[in-house]
């Protein structure tokens, strides 16, 4: 009954979405006043109670494993601890679409009861197009992957979820990146209301500016989570390797925070109009891509389409629907949209458009390196796109781009002079150029490390230079937020380029009581044991490990095995110190008797997730910065509109 209920609750929310795209396009078409607009925000709400309903239900059957439920006796086991049941309701396909479109819908409903700042029609034509995205993946789950299937007979087991996706990192990863791509779904149904009603105005980009910003930070901590999760889960210890998976979340990134950055322009300076239309439709389709690219089973096969073709004719139409439409759309309004007030070369304005063309090319760069490998296995060619190509040619546009981040928040808005920051920019080509004659004639490092942590310490200092000459507590906390966030890419990209540069590695193999060193580090194998996990068995070894003959630490590394689903996974142990992070990992035994040992010395690695929380708390402080803002600037305007009245009444 359960099953049945969420089924239930799915299509009435499908209905009440096709309810909310007509009527708001045909609202958009009559004008204001007219009696079917009355429809579409009740139906918008609605709706994403109808969905949240749907989402629960499929908590309730994964939290009691229901394995009459297809999907439950395919991704869960009664043998599971609770929170892993629950985060395998969204580990797989089906579900991962259903707490997609639930966000969708939410983030629709709080639209439509909040949302007050845009004319009437534009609100209209705003959630006519959520609705359209919503009906498209609701009838992609009801007709193609529908998650509340019944067996005909139920399982007398459940399969289990996959042993590396048993982990908390589950439970916080896909949300968080979902909150990420819906909140650039509003954004896309915003560009696309605008389009239709001609209406980009700086109210516009008002009202979008929080669901950009919100976005861009749960996709910040979304691939920061991702990042670490990978890195001590999977045991190959790196934090990034540039697999399609990894790509899918950080394509949306980059076009997120290019519409960041035109958002706010437009918001507070009213230009680059068409930039943010554009870049609204962009991120938007990226996260599409990226999130079909995952769950659609492209990545296991491009052949998967001949496999699945009715989910494969679904993700086409889809694609080419909302993607396809949106461009044409855009293509057809683009020259009737003023661009809004001008500026120079040489301001802040032109420091952000050409950032934002270097990270347009750098997600140029990314989609192809992406897709590539895909399209060349259609024609059963086989490539591989990794490192060699994403680092150096991601480096051609990414270092300019980080000069340009330096520098841009000290130019003043529509014009200004280089000369008048001439202190600025001279410390900041110091502090570049000291460290790369340090750090090249020293260490020795390779060209993109080397680059990579004299930019980092450039940019760490030069992001408190907008400081110089304030007073702090007149500071606005949009402005913190910039700084904070600029500070965090600078020290993500000094533990990337110290993680390249000065890694070690030993691989070994010992007997109990025998040591070997990696690095500063002295690690001795005490003993290896038998242990047991509430669905696992696992062979762990107990390590002391003594950084320049300090206090020993113990470090655990485990070599796991599953029953459900049978499978053997390693669980790395860590040591981290203020100036990096040992990395340890335990193999098979040797026919000699010996424990193969993996270690690594990364220094400074775990600057990288600092760094990314810092970018997310700096988009965390504009978030709440501008919502505060925009709150006194209506307050204000009411008082005003009421102080007229009373004048008028007293007239």
């Amino acid at each position: 009954m359960i099953a049945e209920l969420g089924h239930a609750a799915l299509w009435f929310a499908a209905a009440l979405a096709a309810l909310q795209m007509v009527a708001g396009f045909l609202a958009v078409r009559a004008g204001e006043g007219s009696e079917i607009a009355r429809l579409v925000r009740p139906s918008a709400v609605v709706q994403a109670a109808l969905a949240s309903i749907a989402f629960a239900m499929l908590l309730w059957l994964f939290a009691i494993t229901d394995l009459s439920v297809k999907l439950v006796a395919a991704n869960s086991h009664s043998l599971k601890p609770l929170v892993f049941k629950l985060s395998g309701a969204w580990g797989n396909h089906e579900g991962s679409m259903l707490l997609w479109v639930t966000v969708m819908s939410l983030s629709g409903g709080l639209i439509a009861l909040a949302e007050k700042r845009l004319p009437e029609r534009t609100m209209q034509a705003t959630l006519a197009a959520q609705g359209l995205v919503s009906l498209g993946f609701y009838a992609f789950l009801i007709l193609s992957s529908n998650p509340f299937e019944r067996l005909p007979v139920p399982a007398p087991e459940g399969l289990g979820l996959n042993p590396l996706l048993q982990d908390l990192g589950l439970a916080f990863h896909p949300p968080t990146l979902y909150m990420g791509y819906v909140g650039l779904s509003v954004a896309f149904s915003f560009a696309v209301g605008a389009l239709l009603t001609r209406q980009v105005t700086p109210d516009f980009a008002s009202a979008m500016r929080p669901w950009v910003l919100g976005a861009w930070v749960f996709l910040t901590l979304g691939i920061v989570a991702g990042s670490y999760w990978a890195y001590y889960e999977l045991g190959w210890g790196g934090y990034w390797f540039w697999d399609p998976v990894e790509n899918a979340s950080l394509m949306p990134w980059l076009a997120a925070t290019a519409l960041l950055h035109s958002t706010s322009v437009l918001a507070s300076r009213d230009a680059l109009r068409v930039w943010t239309i554009m870049l609204g439709v962009v991120a938007f389709s990226m996260s599409m891509v990226g999130t079909f690219l995952v769950r659609s089973g492209i990545l296991t096969s491009v052949h998967a389409f001949a496999v699945d073709p009715e989910r494969g004719s679904f993700i086409l139409v889809l694609l080419g629907l909302f993607i396809g439409g949106a461009l044409l759309l855009f293509a057809l309004r683009a020259s009737t949209i003023n661009e809004g007030q001008r500026f120079t070369a040489t301001s802040r304005e032109g420091a952000l458009v050409f950032n934002n063309v270097m990270l347009s090319a750098i997600l140029a760069i990314v989609l192809l390196g992406t897709l590539y490998p895909l399209l060349t296995e259609a024609f059963d060619v086989r490539v591989s796109v990794g490192p060699p190509y994403f680092n150096p040619v991601s480096a051609i546009f990414a270092v300019p781009m980080l000069v340009v981040m330096a520098v841009g928040p000290l130019l003043r808005w529509r014009q200004d002079r280089l000369e008048r920051i001439r202190p600025e920019l001279a410390l900041f080509a110091a502090l570049v150029l000291v460290s790369l004659i340090f750090f090249g004639l020293v260490t020795g490092v390779a060209i993109l490390p080397l680059l990579g942590l004299a930019l980092g310490i450039g940019l760490g200092v030069a992001s408190f230079l907008p400081l110089r000459g304030r007073n702090l507590k007149r500071v606005p906390l949009a402005t913190w937020g910039m700084i904070v966030a600029h500070f965090g890419i600078a020290v993500a990209l000094i533990g990337m380029a110290s993680e390249s540069a000065f890694s070690k590695e030993r691989l070994a193999a010992v007997e109990a009581g025998q040591s070997t060193q990696v690095g500063p580090w002295v690690v001795t194998l005490s003993e290896v044991m038998p242990v047991a996990g509430p669905n696992w068995t696992a062979i762990e070894g107990r390590l002391s490990a003594s950084y320049d003959g300090g206090e020993p630490v113990m470090l655990t590394p485990q070599a796991r095995r599953f029953w459900a689903p049978p499978q053997e996974t390693t669980e790395s142990a860590l040591s981290t110190r203020w100036n990096g992070q040992l990395y340890a990992v335990i193999g098979d035994r040797t026919p000699d008797g010996r424990w193969q040992l993996r270690l690594w010395w990364k220094p400074l690695v775990t600057l990288i997730w600092y760094g990314g929380l810092l970018v997310a708390l700096g988009g965390a402080l504009a978030l709440v910065g501008r919502v505060i803002a925009d709150f006194r600037r209506r307050r204000i305007a009411r008082r005003i509109v009421e102080r007229r009245a009373e004048t008028e009444a007293i007239a």
